[in-house]
């Protein structure tokens, strides 16, 4: 059940503080609530919920948008964002609260639900509004047009548009095949017990201690050979082969797999799937395979090669990104490696779509450039960055390298990275980590809303621009 308010969204006035206390209006928090337009997607959060269900009313959206707002700008946990909501009262104005108040407004464990409630297309939609307010009050070309009316298509290509993909690691360990074998064993064994009874007969043999002897045994070695990978591989694939066998035996005799928890029941499939895929490895010699699952925990999480110098393979989400004046947008997150390259021409056709023309340029890096590509752009009157193919000219001139322009979209991916959690995805269901990846792309494209407002106030300051040219830039 939800029950919606009555008046608009909260404003700074009707805010009560003990002790006749206000607010200052110039908190950065208070800028942020002023940014976001909350009554615009609230609809969206409401139809999840049944009318006419009873119970509790659940939290209200700005609450939930703006606890988990909360958590990604200041890059701490769940518990850590009840306490500070606690303590400050600009943060309790920021998710909705009227008044306030000395006790958390929710339990920290309902991050999650908000989470799962906040799905990543309506994070999109929220951070389009956002990014489309901007462009609305912006003047340079790259914005384009700035209303909805139906837009010509035969106007001039306009703007810059920048695109790039990474990968946003999970938080999960390392995977060897080893290890992961190993925790599977472990998890059997301990199934086994929980499903047997006196009942059922004589308790199978598991070989725990064997088994886990082998195992240390291997990972004491520094430098494993590929035989001595092998001898361990085909060990743990016994044990678990004779795990499953064993589990199987106890059903068939009687034993209930409601025993089991919803997580033990749960990790009992993905076992059974990565036992298939790590034999089939294992036979064929090699260490690829579809849809291949590197955590049990988190069985959709994939690989993705990316060839960096730190780390050849990183385990995560695959994200594209586009970049239109300083403003990102998510246009492509699958959990499954792709090839970027080709998703060119439909992130040019969105740009289209949103601006009523192509873009005057497209910045990017190698993968981007194939022939396909390079035949739309040069039909649409595209400059795509990069050398153009073919021999040099005859007057010897080399063409200009342009490749810094893509500076920014990569500063973009550092400053999720590093200053934000886009690094490391604590999150460990699918559903929650894409909402925790597209918050924090919303984060930062606040902050870069802020930026430009406190740009334009440093231009007022110096006399710059008047006041009337501020609020024809920026209507605030």
């Amino acid at each position: 059940m939800y029950k919606k308010r009555d008046k608009e969204q909260l404003i700074l006035t009707d805010f009560s503080m003990p002790f006749s206390g206000k607010l200052s209006p110039d908190n950065r928090w208070v800028k942020f609530a002023n940014e976001i337009p909350w009554d615009e997607i609230e609809d969206q959060y409401v139809a999840q919920f049944s009318k006419n269900r009873l119970g509790s009313p659940a939290k209200q959206f700005r609450m939930a948008l703006g606890a988990l707002i909360i958590k990604e700008k200041l890059n701490i946990s769940d518990d850590e964002t009840v306490e500070q909501i606690r303590e400050n009262p600009y943060l309790q104005y920021f998710i909705g609260l009227s008044e306030f108040q000395n006790h958390a407004p929710f339990d920290p464990s309902m991050m999650t639900h908000f989470r799962k409630r906040i799905s990543l297309q309506m994070v999109i939609d929220l951070n389009e509004k956002i990014v489309r307010d901007d462009d609305d009050n912006d003047d340079t070309p790259a914005s384009g047009t700035g209303n909805d009316e139906p837009q010509n298509t035969d106007v001039s290509n306009k703007g810059t548009l920048l695109v790039d993909a990474t990968c946003t690691p999970a938080d999960i360990r390392f995977p060897t095949d080893v290890s992961l074998l190993n925790e599977s064993r472990e998890k059997l064994e301990n199934m086994i017990d929980i499903l047997h009874s006196p009942n059922l007969g004589k308790k199978p043999r598991t070989y725990r201690n064997n088994a886990r002897k082998c195992f240390v045994s291997f990972t004491k070695k520094r430098r494993p050979s590929m035989k001595e990978i092998r001898k361990a591989l085909k060990k743990q694939l016994q044990f678990v082969s004779r795990d499953i066998g064993h589990i199987k035996t106890l059903v068939e005799k009687g034993a209930a797999l409601g025993r089991l928890s919803k997580k033990q029941y749960k990790d009992l499939l993905v076992i059974h799937e990565l036992f298939r895929q790590q034999a089939e490895m294992f036979q064929a010699k090699n260490h690829s395979v579809e849809h291949r699952i590197v955590s049990i925990s988190q069985p959709h999480v994939r690989p993705i090669v990316r060839g960096k110098a730190g780390a050849n393979v990183e385990f995560g989400a695959k994200l594209s990104l586009s970049m239109v004046d300083g403003f990102a947008r998510i246009e492509h997150l699958n959990w499954e490696a792709f090839n970027e390259g080709t998703l060119l021409k439909d992130h040019l056709l969105a740009y289209k779509e949103k601006y009523g023309c192509f873009p005057e340029s497209v910045e990017v890096d190698q993968i981007y450039r194939n022939q396909g590509n390079r035949k739309f752009c040069k039909k649409e009157n595209i400059r795509i960055s990069g050398p153009a193919l073919g021999r040099p000219p005859k007057n010897g001139k080399k063409e200009k390298d342009n490749s810094g322009l893509r500076n920014p979209i990569e500063g973009k991916f550092g400053e999720g990275k590093r200053r934000y959690g886009l690094g490391r995805i604590m999150a460990h269901l699918a559903l929650t980590s894409e909402s925790t990846i597209g918050i924090i792309i919303l984060v930062m494209n606040l902050e870069k809303r802020l930026r430009l407002l406190y740009d334009l106030l440093l231009n007022l300051i110096f006399c710059r621009l008047n006041p009337i040219e501020i609020r024809e830039k920026w209507a605030y």
